[in-house]
């Protein structure tokens, strides 16, 4: 690891493209858009990619263009961005996702569920797009949209989150009040840090914040900036 000269304290780690989901979510996102995404993933070895369920097949064959695709995964999103639809929704929903070559499957939360504190429904939905997600060996992780729950949901929510077998759990959609914070992060960290990853996702759009999130606890960052962080990463060199 290097230290970050602006950012005292904070090492770099050197697999720093390594922690990265490459994201592209916008409503808008285009087929060529998404085919780009792929292109630079390939170039700085990142982690993933992660899309909309619409263009996992679009990724992959995207992918399977490059020398070295097999480095890549593909994540998409379930249940995004609200978390409100129905668990068979979810299911079906990771499941096509999963055939058609995702490899991980970030689903949103029921938040209404939780905030009523029927946990037993949370844990149920949870489970079920980890239970699918298990026939394809691939990775749940659960958004918890932390900028809209208090600490003691947040911690809750992760303990849920663990019991249902998911792998990690994930701050922010990108999509609602605010993104991912170095607390939320943290709290997370402290709450499941030994039996769960954490990621940490929404306004990550340098250097100094991506390092900050991987210094509070982060093992992986979801963000649209990934290319231009390692260019801001090379250019610190």
């Amino acid at each position: 690891m290097k230290e970050h000269g602006s950012t005292p304290g904070k090492a770099i780690p050197d697999n720093l493209n390594r922690y990265f989901d490459s994201t592209l979510l916008k409503p808008e996102a285009t087929e060529r858009q998404i085919e780009n995404l792929c292109r630079e993933a390939i170039t700085d070895d990142f982690f993933a990619v992660c899309v909309n369920p619409f263009y996992v097949q679009t990724a992959k064959a995207a992918l399977s263009k490059y020398k070295g695709a097999s480095n890549v995964k593909i994540a998409t999103v379930t249940g995004f961005p609200l978390g409100a639809a129905t668990t068979k929704v979810k299911v079906s929903e990771s499941d096509e996702a999963l055939k058609n070559g995702a490899n991980e499957i970030d689903m949103v939360i029921n938040l209404g569920l939780l905030k009523d504190k029927k946990y037993a429904e949370v844990s149920r939905d949870i489970s079920a797009v980890v239970e699918v997600a298990s026939n394809y060996d691939a990775t749940v992780k659960v958004i918890l949209e932390t900028c809209l729950l208090s600490d003691e949901e947040t911690v809750k929510a992760c303990i849920l989150s663990r019991d249902s077998g998911a792998a990690f759990v994930k701050t922010s959609t990108g999509f609602s009040t605010a993104g991912a914070t170095v607390h939320a992060v943290g709290l997370m960290k402290q709450t499941v840090g030994g039996t769960m990853k954490i990621k940490a996702s929404g306004g990550i759009r340098n250097l100094e914040t991506a390092l900050k999130m991987i210094d509070a606890g982060a093992d992986r960052l979801g963000c649209s900036s990934c290319t231009a962080i390692m260019r801001e990463l090379s250019s610190c060199r």
